[in-house]
């Protein structure tokens, strides 16, 4: 999945494919784990792409990890 086609695509569009890349991971790792799994480059390709993703989702909503934490504990003691 290249960089270039997914700055194209929206938030919400964003979201919905990095949860699923999470959950095909979660079962690429579940078949590696039990011998199933042909090819162990998928689990690494898979993990790049959901990087890839989450790191266009961080730019587009223009906030970083640390400030996301300081919102919410911000928010907590109000």
């Amino acid at each position: 999945m290249k960089a270039s086609e997914l700055k194209e695509q929206t938030v919400e569009e964003l979201t919905r494919k990095a949860g699923e890349l999470r959950e095909n991971l979660f079962n690429l790792r579940i078949r590696r784990r039990a011998g199933t799994l042909e090819s162990t480059s998928d689990v690494i390709k898979n993990r790049r792409d959901l990087a890839r993703i989450l790191t266009l989702l961080t730019q587009k909503q223009g906030t970083s990890k640390a400030q996301r934490k300081a919102a919410r504990a911000k928010k907590a003691t109000t």
